[in-house]
């Protein structure tokens, strides 16, 4: 790693450690809001399902919002849920029955983990997120205890593997009464004590613009379809810390061999260049992309955007730099997930991660560029 690199991570250090869990400061989370809510099955052990399904299948099993089944290609990737994961899933359609103010928007069950989205109807009396997740999570901990007594009986158990050890689908038809009951009550079992599914915590994203709300929603009808992408390649998912190049130190997701290629090429286009002129230079790279060079990039302005944009569609191979780095959990979202599985993306960070959303500053803007220059020689 080298000086500027190192001043860079002192700046975003502060007092405040990287999580995936850590609550926005700015927020006010009673007031009227939509939130993707994520948790982790202690031990991310597969106790709520099993996936099953073909990646190449595109229209199947699907699952509606709520997490109900729909008719479909039985080869599609899904979650054939457990009766614990069918607890849990009928736990969270019926949020709102103990709280009206909150509506049950979207879920999506996985064998080791839950994405549900809520929808705080209007700014509530003292009621925020985190009571409502302790509530879900004291009703699917009691359900977990009465479906899964060989997982819950004791902490030494976490290292036990499958959904087997709980009750099968078939065992649940809905959701116990005396689990439903705890839905109200804002308690939780200690961390260490038995009974416990969840991992400590949850993470929270908070809606900015409307516009995502159907891509949020997007992204968990996909999730069994990524997971069984992951599983194929998952060499391109694992975050790679100190990947060192050209005397530069990275976090990286994706195929790092594209730094092993012969030609590598940097896309960067002044603000001010005309349309003429990044039209020739789009044109020349995409050609040379074509031919097997590597594109490295920020994108950061317009032209670098629109070059990197066309190469990406075009299938072309791609090295982009990133301000913001990788919790140990990251994954890329959207297309970018699929280009990783083909192998035709790398994304690197030389700069920790940071939850605060930030606008990138000048200087940032140099270093990366200049980095893109160094690993293209």
């Amino acid at each position: 790693m080298n000086e500027e690199q190192i001043e860079m991570r002192k700046r975003f250090a502060g007092e405040k450690i990287p999580s995936m869990q850590r609550r926005s400061d700015q927020h006010d989370y009673t007031s009227k809001c939509f939130y993707l809510v994520t948790m982790t099955v202690e031990g991310r052990r597969p106790l709520l399902g099993e996936l099953t399904g073909q990646v190449d299948t595109e229209i199947g099993v699907a699952l509606s919002d709520l997490g109900r089944a729909e008719v479909g290609d039985v080869n599609a990737p899904a979650v054939a849920l457990s009766g614990l994961g069918r607890a849990v899933s009928e736990a969270w359609s019926v949020i709102s029955s103990y709280y009206p103010q909150v509506a049950v928007i979207a879920q999506q069950v996985m064998p080791d983990h839950f994405h549900g989205i809520l929808y705080f109807r209007e700014q509530t009396d003292g009621l925020h997120l985190g009571q409502v997740i302790r509530g879900f999570k004291a009703a699917t901990n009691r359900a977990y205890r009465e479906l899964c007594p060989s997982q819950g009986a004791s902490s030494s158990s976490l290292s036990a593997s499958p959904s087997s050890q709980c009750a099968p689908p078939s065992s649940l038809s809905v959701l116990p009464s005396s689990c439903a009951a705890t839905l109200s009550q804002h308690t939780i079992e200690g961390r260490k004590g038995p009974g416990l599914l969840w991992s400590k915590g949850y993470n929270d994203r908070i809606l900015y613009n409307y516009y995502q709300l159907d891509r949020w929603k997007a992204y968990l009808r996909d999730n069994p379809r990524r997971l069984l992408v992951k599983r194929q390649h998952p060499e391109f998912f694992r975050v790679q810390r100190n990947l060192e190049y050209s005397g530069l130190s990275f976090s990286a997701i994706g195929n790092r061999f594209l730094l092993d290629y012969p030609v590598k090429l940097q896309v960067q286009c002044s603000r001010r260049i005309t349309p003429e002129a990044l039209e020739q230079q789009k044109s020349l790279l995409l050609t040379a992309a074509a031919q097997g060079a590597v594109l490295v990039s920020p994108a950061i302005s317009h032209g670098e955007k629109t070059i990197m944009r066309a190469a990406f569609e075009a299938g072309y191979p791609l090295i982009i730099l990133l301000e913001n780095g990788f919790t140990d959990l990251a994954k890329p979202g959207g297309a970018r997930f699929d280009a990783c599985a083909r192998g035709q993306l790398l994304l690197l960070a030389p700069w920790a991660h940071h939850n605060e959303h930030l606008v990138i500053r000048r200087d940032q803007c140099l270093m990366l560029n200049d980095m893109a220059r160094r690993i293209c020689e």
